[in-house]
């Protein structure tokens, strides 16, 4: 088994693949600020506490893993209605981190909208789309770019509109550019494909999209 970071893990995707990689029987090493991940207890589980934006945090919780999955988002709703640049200033801090490190493997999420998939955003969706989100997904268009300019062995998931349903491993991974559409998945499921990437190589170096 594996030895995994995921960072963002105290919520949302992140914490949902923490729990996911547990039970898969991976070590996990959980980063967030608050050091704090809900209702989970195990052997194989390090909770620590660091900033994806500071250099010395993402050093010291490199040290010793095989794979790192990046789950971050934004704190509230409010935050998509400001400058963003999280997504990127994290990335420009963990790429060249693994790589001296020696660290290849990366599974990131982004999401539906974020590099050359926002051409595949409906007409009708677009406007909305832009005026909430587009702020952060340019952010996350950013991230993309500098994850694919990488050396490492990367992983990208785009998942669509989040819903907090169960797990039902019936989603649908989107390859094809033709085939790219909006759609909801639950955190739970994305979670699922993020865990199998761990040991699956079949989207390597792909950026496909996640639909039920």
């Amino acid at each position: 088994m594996a030895r995994v970071l995921i960072i963002g893990a105290s919520r949302g995707i992140g914490l949902e693949t923490t729990r996911q990689a547990l039970e898969a029987g991976h070590q996990v090493r959980a980063l967030s600020r608050s050091g704090a991940v809900r209702g989970l207890a195990d052997p194989n589980l390090e909770k620590i506490r660091g900033d994806a934006l500071d250099g010395g945090n993402m050093a010291a919780a490199l040290d010793g893993v095989d794979v790192v999955i990046q789950a971050l988002g934004v704190s509230s709703l409010g935050d998509l209605f400001r400058p963003i640049s999280l997504f990127s200033d994290a990335t420009r801090l963990l790429v060249p981190a693994m790589e001296t490190r020696g660290v290849k493997r990366l599974i990131s999420v982004t999401g539906f909208g974020a590099g050359d998939s926002r051409a595949s955003i409906s007409c009708l969706q677009r406007l909305p789309f832009q005026m909430v989100f587009g702020r952060a997904y340019a952010d996350k268009s950013v991230q993309e770019q500098l994850i694919k300019d990488s050396s490492l062995d990367w992983t990208i998931a785009r998942p669509g509109v989040l819903t907090n349903g169960r797990r039902t491993g019936r989603y649908r991974i989107l390859d094809e550019p033709a085939d790219w559409r909006n759609g909801i998945i639950s955190r739970a499921d994305v979670a699922d494909f993020l865990v199998r990437q761990i040991e699956d190589r079949t989207w390597l170096r792909k950026a496909p999209v996640l639909v039920n």
